[in-house]
């Protein structure tokens, strides 16, 4: 696998957006920081992957919808193929495909459901469908 330039955590993009809605919506100081507070903890009980930054480019160059039941479902995925012992995985989803690192909890890139038919997956221990 190639050198990741850069992670980003889909859940602490959620984090900050739903935080600027609040501080948008709020008038006080006071309430934003007790609710940004909520906000935090209730996503550190989560353990999300990351994208990494080519990861990012491909899910929005190939138009791929990032839902919170999307991610929900691929952080099960991930889960499963850590208990099983695998490395590197290809998930396979109506969505399309996420090669993830799995030791890494890093989602190094992604194809649409056309692309699929079309590649080989090379250096994948293991396969998971959603």
């Amino acid at each position: 696998m190639g050198k990741i330039n850069q992670i980003t955590n889909a859940g602490a993009l959620q984090l900050q957006h739903a935080s600027a809605q609040l501080q948008a919506q709020t008038k006080t100081n006071a309430d934003v920081s007790v609710q940004f507070s909520e906000l935090l903890q209730k996503e550190a009980g989560r353990s999300s992957v990351h994208f990494s930054k080519h990861a990012v480019q491909r899910v929005q160059e190939r138009g791929i919808q990032m839902t919170d039941s999307l991610l929900g479902d691929l952080n099960q995925a991930v889960q499963k193929a850590r208990e099983k012992g695998a490395r590197d995985v290809v998930v396979i989803g109506q969505s399309g495909a996420f090669i993830v690192n799995v030791p890494n909890n890093v989602v190094v890139t992604t194809m649409s459901g056309t692309e699929m038919r079309e590649n080989i997956f090379t250096n994948i221990d293991s396969a998971v469908l959603m």
